[in-house]
Protein backbone atom coordinates (compact mmCIF):
# COMPACT_ATOMS: atom_id res chain seq x y z
CA UNK A 1 0.00 0.00 0.00
CA UNK A 2 3.05 2.56 -0.57
CA UNK A 3 0.81 4.18 -3.22
CA UNK A 4 -1.36 5.88 -0.35
CA UNK A 5 -2.59 9.35 -1.05
CA UNK A 6 -5.41 10.07 1.94
CA UNK A 7 -8.02 12.70 1.18
CA UNK A 8 -7.28 16.31 2.26
CA UNK A 9 -11.01 16.63 3.34
CA UNK A 10 -12.32 18.09 6.87
CA UNK A 11 -13.62 15.95 9.64
CA UNK A 12 -16.93 15.22 8.71
CA UNK A 13 -19.11 14.81 12.39
CA UNK A 14 -22.90 13.26 12.00
CA UNK A 15 -23.33 13.16 15.82
CA UNK A 16 -21.71 14.31 18.83
CA UNK A 17 -22.62 14.10 21.97
CA UNK A 18 -20.72 12.96 25.40
CA UNK A 19 -20.43 9.21 24.96
CA UNK A 20 -20.63 8.81 21.35
CA UNK A 21 -19.29 10.51 18.32
CA UNK A 22 -20.30 9.66 14.54
CA UNK A 23 -18.61 11.43 11.70
CA UNK A 24 -18.49 10.18 7.88
CA UNK A 25 -15.45 8.39 6.62
CA UNK A 26 -14.18 9.52 3.22
CA UNK A 27 -13.32 6.82 0.72
CA UNK A 28 -9.61 6.30 0.14
CA UNK A 29 -8.83 7.02 3.97
CA UNK A 30 -7.45 4.24 6.42
CA UNK A 31 -9.48 4.07 9.55
CA UNK A 32 -6.58 2.82 11.71
CA UNK A 33 -3.14 3.26 11.22
CA UNK A 34 -1.38 1.15 9.18
CA UNK A 35 2.24 -0.07 9.56
CA UNK A 36 4.99 2.60 9.09
CA UNK A 37 5.12 6.50 8.81
CA UNK A 38 3.60 6.63 5.56
CA UNK A 39 0.77 5.00 6.29
CA UNK A 40 0.22 6.98 9.80
CA UNK A 41 -2.77 9.15 8.60
CA UNK A 42 -5.74 7.79 9.16
CA UNK A 43 -9.58 8.23 10.25
CA UNK A 44 -8.54 7.42 14.16
CA UNK A 45 -5.93 10.14 14.65
CA UNK A 46 -7.63 12.76 12.72
CA UNK A 47 -10.80 12.02 15.13
CA UNK A 48 -8.50 12.38 18.24
CA UNK A 49 -7.00 15.56 17.43
CA UNK A 50 -10.05 17.11 17.03
CA UNK A 51 -11.59 14.69 20.09
CA UNK A 52 -8.79 13.80 22.18
CA UNK A 53 -10.91 10.82 24.56
CA UNK A 54 -12.56 9.31 21.00
CA UNK A 55 -11.48 5.51 21.19
CA UNK A 56 -11.96 2.98 18.40
CA UNK A 57 -15.24 0.76 17.88
CA UNK A 58 -14.90 -0.97 14.89
CA UNK A 59 -13.67 0.25 10.99
CA UNK A 60 -14.27 0.46 7.58
CA UNK A 61 -12.24 -0.62 4.72
CA UNK A 62 -9.49 1.96 3.24
CA UNK A 63 -11.62 2.41 0.38
CA UNK A 64 -14.74 2.43 1.15
CA UNK A 65 -16.76 5.62 2.39
CA UNK A 66 -19.66 5.98 5.24
CA UNK A 67 -20.87 5.76 9.09
CA UNK A 68 -18.30 5.48 11.94
CA UNK A 69 -19.00 5.64 15.48
CA UNK A 70 -15.98 5.91 18.15
CA UNK A 71 -16.76 6.21 22.07
CA UNK A 72 -15.45 8.90 23.48
CA UNK A 73 -15.31 6.96 27.50
CA UNK A 74 -14.17 3.70 28.17
CA UNK A 75 -17.47 2.65 29.05
CA UNK A 76 -19.02 3.74 25.73
CA UNK A 77 -16.26 1.89 23.68
CA UNK A 78 -17.12 -1.04 25.85
CA UNK A 79 -20.93 -0.55 25.41
CA UNK A 80 -20.57 -0.23 21.55
CA UNK A 81 -18.41 -2.91 21.01
CA UNK A 82 -20.49 -5.21 22.53
CA UNK A 83 -22.87 -4.08 20.58
CA UNK A 84 -20.79 -4.90 17.14
CA UNK A 85 -20.00 -8.05 18.90
CA UNK A 86 -23.53 -9.24 19.57
CA UNK A 87 -24.91 -8.00 16.20
CA UNK A 88 -27.03 -5.32 17.86
CA UNK A 89 -26.19 -2.70 15.66
CA UNK A 90 -28.24 -2.71 12.29
CA UNK A 91 -25.86 -1.83 9.14
CA UNK A 92 -27.32 -0.63 5.91
CA UNK A 93 -24.81 -0.02 3.12
CA UNK A 94 -25.25 1.06 -0.42
CA UNK A 95 -23.31 0.02 -3.56
CA UNK A 96 -22.61 -0.40 -7.29
CA UNK A 97 -21.90 -3.66 -8.42
CA UNK A 98 -21.29 -4.93 -11.88
CA UNK A 99 -23.53 -6.52 -14.55
CA UNK A 100 -27.38 -6.84 -14.21
CA UNK A 101 -28.92 -8.59 -11.26
CA UNK A 102 -32.06 -10.06 -12.10
CA UNK A 103 -33.43 -11.27 -8.92
CA UNK A 104 -34.76 -8.79 -6.62
CA UNK A 105 -33.28 -9.55 -2.99
CA UNK A 106 -31.31 -12.62 -1.89
CA UNK A 107 -28.88 -13.61 0.86
CA UNK A 108 -25.82 -14.85 0.94
CA UNK A 109 -24.94 -17.19 3.52
CA UNK A 110 -21.05 -18.05 2.62
CA UNK A 111 -18.25 -18.68 5.26
CA UNK A 112 -15.42 -16.71 4.75
CA UNK A 113 -11.43 -16.81 5.84
CA UNK A 114 -8.08 -15.17 5.18
CA UNK A 115 -6.64 -16.18 1.73
CA UNK A 116 -3.18 -16.87 3.26
CA UNK A 117 -1.13 -16.44 0.02
CA UNK A 118 -3.34 -13.36 -1.05
CA UNK A 119 -3.79 -11.13 2.12
CA UNK A 120 -5.40 -9.10 2.63
CA UNK A 121 -7.58 -11.19 0.63
CA UNK A 122 -10.25 -13.11 1.94
CA UNK A 123 -12.10 -15.80 0.53
CA UNK A 124 -14.86 -18.27 0.89
CA UNK A 125 -14.06 -21.44 2.44
CA UNK A 126 -16.95 -24.18 3.80
CA UNK A 127 -14.50 -26.04 6.07
CA UNK A 128 -13.01 -23.05 8.19
CA UNK A 129 -14.04 -20.52 7.16
CA UNK A 130 -16.11 -18.54 9.91
CA UNK A 131 -20.24 -17.51 9.05
CA UNK A 132 -21.23 -14.79 6.78
CA UNK A 133 -24.66 -13.82 6.68
CA UNK A 134 -25.64 -10.97 3.90
CA UNK A 135 -29.01 -9.65 2.54
CA UNK A 136 -29.41 -7.63 -0.21
CA UNK A 137 -31.88 -5.91 -2.17
CA UNK A 138 -31.78 -4.29 -5.99
CA UNK A 139 -32.44 -0.34 -5.94
CA UNK A 140 -31.58 0.24 -9.33
CA UNK A 141 -30.71 -1.62 -12.32
CA UNK A 142 -28.68 -0.24 -15.31
CA UNK A 143 -27.65 -1.33 -18.74
CA UNK A 144 -24.64 -3.08 -17.49
CA UNK A 145 -24.49 -2.55 -13.42
CA UNK A 146 -27.20 -2.57 -10.74
CA UNK A 147 -27.83 -0.31 -7.43
CA UNK A 148 -28.61 -2.65 -4.38
CA UNK A 149 -28.73 -1.91 -0.49
CA UNK A 150 -26.91 -5.06 1.25
CA UNK A 151 -27.38 -5.39 4.82
CA UNK A 152 -24.69 -7.44 6.82
CA UNK A 153 -25.61 -9.76 9.52
CA UNK A 154 -22.05 -10.16 10.24
CA UNK A 155 -19.19 -8.48 10.28
CA UNK A 156 -16.63 -10.49 8.42
CA UNK A 157 -13.53 -8.84 6.71
CA UNK A 158 -14.44 -7.73 2.83
CA UNK A 159 -17.91 -9.50 3.81
CA UNK A 160 -19.88 -8.10 1.18
CA UNK A 161 -17.24 -7.60 -1.18
CA UNK A 162 -16.56 -11.24 -1.30
CA UNK A 163 -20.32 -11.88 -1.04
CA UNK A 164 -20.76 -9.58 -3.90
CA UNK A 165 -18.01 -10.83 -5.74
CA UNK A 166 -20.02 -14.58 -5.35
CA UNK A 167 -22.63 -13.88 -6.64
CA UNK A 168 -20.97 -13.03 -9.97
CA UNK A 169 -21.12 -9.00 -9.50
CA UNK A 170 -17.83 -7.45 -8.02
CA UNK A 171 -18.51 -3.74 -6.84
CA UNK A 172 -17.18 -1.34 -9.29
CA UNK A 173 -13.57 0.12 -8.36
CA UNK A 174 -13.20 -2.27 -5.95
CA UNK A 175 -8.80 -3.18 -6.25
CA UNK A 176 -9.01 -6.48 -4.40
CA UNK A 177 -12.02 -8.35 -6.09
CA UNK A 178 -12.76 -6.21 -9.67
CA UNK A 179 -11.01 -7.16 -12.57
CA UNK A 180 -11.12 -5.16 -16.37
CA UNK A 181 -14.22 -2.58 -16.78
CA UNK A 182 -15.50 -2.89 -13.36
CA UNK A 183 -11.99 -2.70 -11.17
CA UNK A 184 -11.55 0.98 -13.70
CA UNK A 185 -13.90 3.42 -11.60
CA UNK A 186 -12.25 6.68 -9.40
CA UNK A 187 -13.08 4.74 -6.20
CA UNK A 188 -14.96 1.93 -4.52
CA UNK A 189 -18.78 1.96 -5.00
CA UNK A 190 -19.60 1.05 -1.62
CA UNK A 191 -20.68 3.18 1.20
CA UNK A 192 -21.78 2.40 4.74
CA UNK A 193 -24.90 4.34 4.49
CA UNK A 194 -26.81 4.23 7.90
CA UNK A 195 -25.68 2.63 11.32
CA UNK A 196 -28.44 1.92 14.09
CA UNK A 197 -27.29 2.07 17.46
CA UNK A 198 -28.11 1.48 21.29
CA UNK A 199 -26.75 5.13 23.10
CA UNK A 200 -24.37 3.75 25.93
CA UNK A 201 -26.12 5.62 28.63
CA UNK A 202 -29.83 5.40 27.55
CA UNK A 203 -30.12 2.27 25.76
CA UNK A 204 -32.05 4.33 23.23
CA UNK A 205 -31.97 3.69 19.20
CA UNK A 206 -30.10 6.19 17.34
CA UNK A 207 -29.62 6.11 13.53
CA UNK A 208 -26.69 7.90 12.10
CA UNK A 209 -26.75 8.70 8.32
CA UNK A 210 -24.42 9.55 5.36
CA UNK A 211 -25.90 10.57 2.11
CA UNK A 212 -24.31 8.25 -0.69
CA UNK A 213 -21.44 10.27 -2.75
CA UNK A 214 -22.07 8.20 -5.91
Amino acid sequence: MSNYFPPDTPLDVLHEDYEILAVNKPAGLLSVPGRGEHLADCLLTRVQEAFPTALLVHRLDRDTSGVMVFGLTPHAQRSLSMQFETRKTKKTYVARVAGKIEEKTGTVDLPLIVDWENRPRQMVCHETGKEAITDWRVLKTAQDETRVRLLPQTGRSHQLRVHMLALGHPILGDPLYAEGAAADHERMMLHAQELRVNHPESGRGMSFRAKVPF
